[in-house]
């Protein structure tokens, strides 16, 4: 807060829902300037030819399909005019890129290595001599060798190992939208996937394993449904099994701190009376060292038992909160049935980003200047100078635009939320809460969200950069340098997720008061170190909560895909399928009830503004709901109760004295 230039005032007054205000127009200025960049580089690569290259096609020698090219200086096959092959519409083409030996790929580099020329068709039979090339070119007038040999000379030309296909020439089928004539028959990339072929063929077990899932890919995507309908059914009846959920919980780790303790005590119990001194020197001393280490993980076994006992006495009663906030929650989705949709939509435009990312990123990768390589003498396209530093500059956009449509599904969910808690009579919200969040994001908070999602950006670049540097120097550098590597990259992981957290809350106050971020940071911030030991138990024990109700949803579901399998008798190997289905039940299951958790933090700082500004006296009553009140009331009463008992303490202790 003091970086950005605001004064640390704690007792600055909540106004929830009154007139709203533009928020950080600064950043949104700056976002929109960002983004008109990536629409340059996008324009820039198109306009260089890099779109046409990439989707046409071009050869080693630096001619693209469908154009008249220009002379590259150096290369004596370029300069070719391909006007008479153009492609109409993607299924009437007359040019496809043609590689020599497609069969020759350098996984590392991710390319084929392999001299590539422009023909008017694929082959779609096997060619098995230089003859069938011939009458191949002849009758559909394609180059499928260099195009310095003619197709007359393809069988007598003394260069016709090098500067034809590689025989026999394979069948072959062009890309969607890109084309490329890539063989259909797997069995021609042998050279790098031998081995897995090998393993396939010989193993009737991976047979019946595919088999399997091609089969039962209807029960699949039926079982992949039933997960996505229970994760919207757990979100509305969540509220009623979180008691049970959070006895759970409570069970598990009383018993097993108690139940590890007591092993470990057993341990060295028996290791003790194991030791003997008859034993041989070596023996001896080896079974003290162990007598020693068992009493040590003991000590501290019972150490952090104690602890963690005394902390779940001490915060029984802020669990009372997370159940009642789990209950207003599942009100809200009752209400807010939108709500549940939120993952889809976001997860739909993120979708569509990232296409247009990589598509721009391909186009990149194809623009530049024609280059020779000086190992093959063949063309290449290289971006030279400060045109290589877009890339950089596309690869910042993805995380920052990525971390800002993130952030837009977050303030949308909180906008909504707010309206819910703060409006006394529900008869009077919005038709459409959501619509009306998503509208006051637009038009007043997309600086603020533009703004968190920056300083997520500057802390997530870094730490990418160290996990890449971290990778490549995998097993060369010394372990000091690895330790220490491992521990920037984690501290930056956690300082990521706290100001993850704190850009949460900081939505959730600016949606309640119309604040720029740096204000609403520092609220939320006072609001949350207030409520510590309450902030502790929503997110230890409601995060367990959301886990068990993860396990429920795939457990659920594996159960229906083992009684679904069971009936198709025709399906040796279950393993697969339900991997598959399991897989993708815990990803619904955690999208869903990621919105979830955000409902809850929002409530959550909600119902702290509450309680700190109003106390239920005529003029200041509360917004909360019953659940939520009732928990304020049994608190109050327990408050009250503890100081009679403690005042009449005090006052026997005065009469006696």
């Amino acid at each position: 807060a003091q970086c950005c230039g605001v004064q640390l005032n704690k007792t600055r007054e909540w106004k929830p829902l009154e007139q709203r205000t533009c928020t950080d127009i600064p950043w949104l200025l700056l976002f929109i300037l960002f983004n008109v960049g990536m629409l340059c580089i996008c324009g820039f690569a198109i306009a260089t030819g890099a779109a046409s290259r990439l989707i046409s096609g071009y050869d080693s020698y630096g001619n693209t399909c469908g154009q008249k090219n220009a002379k590259i200086p150096g290369i004596e096959l370029s300069g070719r005019d391909h006007t008479s092959r153009k492609c109409f519409v993607q299924w009437f083409c007359m040019c496809f890129v043609f590689f020599l030996d497609p069969c020759n790929i350098d996984i590392l580099r991710r390319k084929i290595k392999s001299v590539a020329s422009q023909s008017a068709k694929c082959p779609d039979a096997e060619l098995k001599t230089y003859e069938d090339l011939t009458k191949f070119s002849t009758a559909n007038g394609s180059d499928l060798c260099s195009y310095d040999v003619q197709p007359d000379t393809y069988s007598s030309h003394r260069n016709r190992t090098t500067k034809c296909p590689t025989l026999p020439v394979h069948p072959s089928a062009s890309l969607p939208v890109f084309h490329r004539c890539i063989p259909v028959d797997i069995s021609c990339y042998a050279k790098f996937a031998e081995a897995f072929i090998t393993f396939v063929s010989d193993n009737s077990v991976v047979h019946r394993v595919i088999a399997g899932v091609m089969t039962s890919r209807e029960i699949i995507m039926g079982l992949c449904l039933l997960a996505l309908v229970l994760s919207l059914i757990l979100m509305v009846v969540i509220r009623y099994i979180s008691v049970v959920l959070v006895w759970i919980l409570t069970a598990v780790v009383v018993v097993g701190s108690i139940g590890g303790t007591g092993i470990l005590w057993w341990l060295y119990v028996d290791q003790s009376k194991s030791v003997n001194v008859t034993l041989p020197a070596l023996e001896l001393e080896v079974a003290k060292d162990n007598q020693k280490a068992l009493l040590i993980y003991a000590i501290a076994a019972t150490v952090f038992m104690v602890i963690l006992l005394l902390l779940m006495f001490f915060m029984r009663k802020r669990v009372a909160l997370t159940i009642a906030l789990f209950h207003v929650a599942g009100k809200v989705f009752t209400h807010l049935p939108l709500l549940a949709l939120q993952p889809v939509w976001t997860f739909l435009t993120l979708m569509l980003f990232w296409v247009y990312w990589i598509t721009v990123l391909l186009f990149l990768g194809s623009a530049g200047s024609p280059v020779q390589n000086n190992q093959t003498g063949l063309v290449e396209f290289r971006m030279d100078g400060p045109l290589q530093y877009m890339v950089w500059y596309h690869a910042v956009g993805l995380i920052w635009i990525s971390e800002f449509i993130l952030a837009c599904q977050q303030m949308t969910v909180a906008g909504a939320v707010v309206t819910y808690y703060f409006t006394r009579d529900k008869s009077q919200m919005p038709f459409t809460p959501i619509v009306s969040s998503v509208l006051r994001l637009m038009r007043y908070h997309l600086g603020t969200v533009v703004k968190g999602a920056f300083i997520i950006t500057l802390v997530e670049i870094p730490r990418l950069i160290l996990t890449y540097i971290h990778s490549q120097l995998k097993g060369r550098e010394n372990a000091c340098a690895r330790c220490v590597l491992k521990a920037c990259i984690c501290c930056l992981w956690c300082l990521e997720k706290c100001l993850a957290y704190l850009n949460m809350n900081a939505y959730t106050a600016t949606a309640i008061n119309s604040t720029n971020f740096c204000t609403s940071a520092r609220d939320a911030f006072f609001i949350l170190a207030e409520n510590a030991l309450r902030v502790a138990a929503i997110n230890s024990v409601g995060d367990f909560v959301l886990f068990l109700g993860k396990v429920l949803i795939v457990s659920c579901t594996a159960f229906a895909g083992v009684l679904a399998l069971n009936y198709q008798r025709e399906y040796t190997v279950w393993v697969l399928p339900l991997i598959i289905v399991c897989v993708f039940a815990f990803l619904v299951a955690h999208c869903f009830l990621s919105i979830f958790e955000i409902v809850v933090d929002v409530l959550f700082l909600c119902f702290a503004i509450d309680t700190k500004y109003n106390d239920g006296s005529p003029g200041r009553e509360y917004y909360m709901d019953k659940a939520l009140m009732e928990f304020v009331e049994n608190t109050r009463r327990a408050t009250e109760r503890y100081s009679k008992v403690e005042g009449e303490s005090r006052e026997m202790k005065s009469m006696v004295s």
